[in-house]
């Protein structure tokens, strides 16, 4: 694999970094929406287990985020390091 396909893979792997962060971020909503509606309800399982659902989904999407943006400056350092700016232009 050369250089440039490296690069091309590392982009992928980023735009699915971003994908996970916005499925995350999704499932967070969904469970918060959950919680609203069991006030109505009551439901003293769902009281109990949802908060942890959330901060444990949370919890990933922290850990989601952090290995983005170090994968992101490990990317950077590799397009950097080969001068790969100069063989994209030509």
């Amino acid at each position: 694999m050369d250089k440039l396909e490296k690069l091309d893979l590392m982009d992928k792997i980023l735009r699915e970094f971003d994908d996970l962060k916005h499925s995350q971020t999704s499932v967070l909503n969904k469970i918060s929406k959950i919680e609203v509606d069991n006030i109505n309800l009551g439901v003293k399982l769902l009281e109990e287990k949802l908060p942890k659902m959330w901060q444990n989904v949370n919890n990933n999407l922290v850990l989601v985020i952090e290995l983005e943006q170090e994968f992101k400056a490990y990317r950077d350092k590799f397009y950097s390091d080969n001068n790969l700016g100069t063989v994209q232009e030509g």
